[in-house]
């Protein structure tokens, strides 16, 4: 896969730089002009794309879709949504890394399918054989500290903790779990799913989240475009607030500018 070029603020996965913080899904875009265009306008550092891929036309599962993804010039994150079985995601992942010719994955293993919360019983497994076969693994997980921390033991570079369930655009359900990720972690976390709002973007990357991943929030959203723009602004917005670092919030008022004695047009020469 072929990143940007590097910079000193470059978001790394697996030794590999990106200007972007944004990933980008390509699915329930209300045609294809509009999903390119929305790439356009993001510029995200990878788009996601699934061999089991659902389209609401034939132009969304077909050769066309496979001839804009190369249209697009961005990288491409071969996914394996939809896999409910570990030897069924092992067997997607495989065929997609021949599809894309890439050893990127981002693995979805899921355990329910009224929630799509992640199989947590057999991710870090699926994981572990995955990265042995030679993938570059980025797991979509739950916000879980000892789930995250094993899936980094089996040698994942970067985990993708949800903050709230696939689609439903709520933000952050659990801020705490999600912080404390933050502090023990250190390896690159992106916030993979439940995202509404480019608030909830800025928000996690202000806690000091190394990205963020959307599919539904953009595609679904009246203007996908605008949308799309609106959150790589607030994904750059956020982490740019977070290498400033924030003041400490205070329980009593702070005059901003102190007084002093007598008003300054007051003193005398």
């Amino acid at each position: 896969m072929n990143a940007t070029p590097s910079s000193d603020d470059a978001l790394v996965l697996y030794g590999q730089r990106f200007q972007s913080r944004l990933l980008l899904g390509t699915s329930r875009y209300p045609s294809p002009a509009v999903l390119e265009a929305a790439v356009a306008r993001a510029q995200p550092a990878m788009v996601t794309a699934s061999l089991r891929r659902q389209g609401s036309n034939a132009a969304e599962t077909g050769s066309d879709f496979w001839a804009l993804l190369k249209r697009l010039n961005v990288p491409v994150l071969p996914n394996t949504a939809g896999c409910m079985r570990l030897q069924e995601a092992i067997t997607t992942a495989q065929m997609a890394r021949e599809v894309f010719e890439t050893p990127w994955i981002k693995l979805e293993l899921i355990g329910d399918d009224y929630t799509l919360q992640p199989d947590t019983l057999n991710l870090v497994e699926a994981a572990s054989i995955l990265i042995k076969d030679g993938f570059q693994v980025l797991p979509y997980c739950t916000e879980d500290l000892v789930l995250c921390q094993r899936l980094v033991d089996v040698g994942c570079q970067a985990v993708m903790p949800w903050a709230a369930p696939i689609g439903t655009g709520r933000g952050p359900v659990n801020p705490y779990a999600m912080q404390t990720l933050r502090e023990r972690l250190d390896v690159p976390l992106i916030c993979d799913a439940g995202l509404g709002l480019p608030s909830h973007a800025c928000q996690v990357m202000e806690w000091g989240f190394d990205g963020v991943l959307l599919n539904t929030a953009v595609a679904l959203s009246q203007d996908p475009i605008a949308m799309a723009g609106a959150f790589a602004d607030a994904t750059a917005a956020g982490h740019a607030a977070y290498r400033a670092g924030a003041m400490q919030a205070q329980d009593m008022a702070q005059p901003s500018t102190p007084v002093l004695g007598t008003p300054f047009w007051h003193q005398s020469h």
